[in-house]
């Protein structure tokens, strides 16, 4: 018996319950309020960021595919994960520090943490993904990538739609669309904005934003890896 595979089979069990849960009274507080305001919002500033959002994920996904971990099919699942381990760890500092840095200037420099935090988390995934074995030149891997970060950053009852579409991927897989451009870009940055908007926001105040900066990008990138973890070795079980 794997010893190591029985201790991932039961983390995944306890992951998966709480993917499943249903979502408590805070959370449909939250998101009936987030999604009130979200209709306030005229259509076309939707579409403004989420064409802004679909662009800039498009270029870390091809720019991410030229430099990556070549995928090895020789490992056993444990030594597949201390790697992803070191590799989650790395980001995670460099995630830290780059949160400490722009949080430090301030409003401009706050605005200047986006697109950078959005590439260190992109590429992380594009790296796990490598080390369980994808390899991500693939379009279908490079759509399940975005899958698995839409549900690490996503409200409770979200999450309960996604989790069903990671578990039998090799059948969903043959219903994705044929293009990028046809990927839901509007519910993927809405998704994205809801979930960090609380965690990040303090980072643009002078003084502490250094502080929230690095901690909110320390813990978004370890919940991240957490999620890309449990959703590959559903895979690699299956």
């Amino acid at each position: 018996m794997d010893v190591y595979l029985e201790y991932v089979r039961a983390e995944i069990g306890l992951w998966l319950f709480k993917m499943k849960k249903k979502s408590g009274l805070i959370g449909r507080i939250t998101h009936g309020i987030q999604g009130k305001i979200n209709s306030w919002i005229p259509e076309k500033v939707h579409k403004a960021i989420s064409a802004a959002i679909e662009n800039m994920v498009k270029v870390v996904i091809s720019g991410s595919t030229l430099i990556r971990p070549k995928p090895d099919k020789n490992l056993t699942l444990q030594q597949r994960e201390e790697k992803v381990r070191k590799r989650i760890k790395w980001y995670r500092n460099t995630a830290t520090a780059e949160g400490a840095i722009t949080g430090a200037g301030g409003i401009l420099m706050g605005f200047a943490d986006f697109p950078a935090f959005l590439t260190i988390k992109m590429k992380m995934l594009f790296d796990i993904a490598s080390l369980y074995g994808h390899d991500t030149k693939d379009y279908q891997e490079r759509l399940f990538i975005l899958y698995v970060f839409q549900l690490s950053f996503s409200s409770q009852q979200r999450r309960n739609d996604l989790i069903g579409l990671i578990e039998e991927w090799d059948s969903y897989k043959l219903t994705l669309p044929s293009d990028l451009k046809e990927f839901d870009w509007k519910t993927f940055q809405l998704d994205y904005r809801d979930y960090i908007d609380l965690a990040k926001l303090a980072q643009l105040i002078p003084i502490i934003g250094a502080g929230v900066g690095a901690i909110a990008n320390y813990r978004l990138t370890e919940h991240l890896g957490e999620y890309a973890m449990n959703a590959y070795r559903i895979r690699y079980i299956k």
